[in-house]
C-alpha cells in the first residue's frame, strides 16, 4: 500500500476579504509542483464566504464540478436555466461543464457565513452535454456507514448523484473508537481520505481535523476512528 500525507496545516491558503479559501491542490495563486493533483482529483478547496458574497458569473468546460456545503447555505445560478438554486447543508451539488457553462456561485444569507469543499475532477469524456444536478443527503445514513455521494455515470451507484469519470465520492460518520475498512474499486484506483472533522489512524499515521491522506496500490485498507469522525472519501482513477 502506497500512502501520501497532506496536512491541513500545509495545504495552501488565501484571505479575499470576503473568502478565506485552503487549497489542497495548486490553484488561482497558489502553485505547489508537488500539490498538481491526486490522480483525476484536480482540485478539492475548502472555503468560507462571508454573507452575501460570493464567485460572480465566470466559465468553466470539460470539468466535473461537486459542491459539498458543509455549513450555511449556498445558491447557484448558471447558463443552463439562469434561476437562482439554493443549495442547503446536506445537500450536494454536480454540474457537468462539458462544451461549456456560465454559472454563479452566492452565500444564500445576507449575514451568515457557509462553509464547503468545492472538488474538480477530469472527466473522461470531453466535449459532453453541460448537465446539472443536486440532491439531499440524511447524516443518520452514513453512520458507521460509507454513504455514496456521486458515483459514474457508466456505473451508478443507487441513490446517487453522477458524473461523467469512473469516480466515487463517499461520507462516513465513525463514532468514537470505531473501525471501518474502506474497499477500493480496481488496483488502477487511489482514494484521498479527508477528514472532516474528528481524529482517526490510518496505516499507523494519526490524521485530524481536514489532514487527509492518498492511499493507492491495495484493495482495501483499515480506518480506527480514534474520536467521533467524519469522513470524505474521493476515489479517482491514477492514470486518466
Amino acid at each position: 500500500m502506497k500512502t501520501k500525507i497532506y496536512r491541513a496545516k500545509d495545504r495552501g491558503t488565501a484571505d479575499y476579504g470576503w473568502l478565506k479559501a485552503n487549497y489542497s491542490f495548486s490553484f488561482s495563486n497558489y502553485y505547489n509542483p508537488e500539490k498538481l493533483n491526486f490522480g483525476a482529483l484536480r482540485v478539492l478547496n475548502d472555503d468560507t464566504i462571508d454573507g452575501g458574497m460570493g464567485f460572480g458569473t465566470h466559465p468553466h468546460d470539460n470539468m466535473e464540478i461537486i459542491t459539498i456545503p458543509l455549513q450555511g447555505s449556498l445558491k447557484h445560478r448558471d447558463s443552463m436555466s439562469n434561476k437562482w438554486i439554493p443549495i442547503e447543508t446536506g445537500e450536494v451539488q454536480v454540474m457537468s461543464a462539458g462544451t461549456g457553462v456560465q454559472h454563479s456561485e452566492m452565500n444564500n444569507s445576507p449575514n451568515e457565513k457557509i462553509n464547503l469543499f468545492q472538488i474538480w475532477i477530469i472527466p473522461n469524456e470531453q466535449g459532453v452535454e453541460p448537465r446539472y444536478d443536486q440532491k439531499k443527503f440524511e447524516a443518520s445514513e452514513r453512520k458507521n456507514k460509507l454513504q455514496v455521494l456521486v458515483s459514474p455515470i457508466s456505473n451508478e451507484v443507487e441513490g446517487s448523484l453522477t458524473i461523467h469519470q469512473n469516480a466515487k465520492i463517499s461520507r462516513i460518520d465513525l463514532d468514537e473508537n470505531t473501525d471501518f475498512n474502506y474497499k477500493i474499486e480496481s488496483e488502477f484506483q487511489g482514494v484521498y481520505v479527508m477528514v472532516i472533522d474528528g481524529e482517526v489512524q490510518i496505516d499507523t499515521e494519526t490524521l485530524t481535523k481536514r489532514d487527509a491522506v492518498g492511499v493507492e496500490q491495495t484493495n482495501n485498507f483499515e480506518i480506527k476512528a480514534i474520536k467521533k469522525t467524519q469522513l470524505l472519501f474521493i476515489e479517482v482513477p491514477m492514470r486518466f
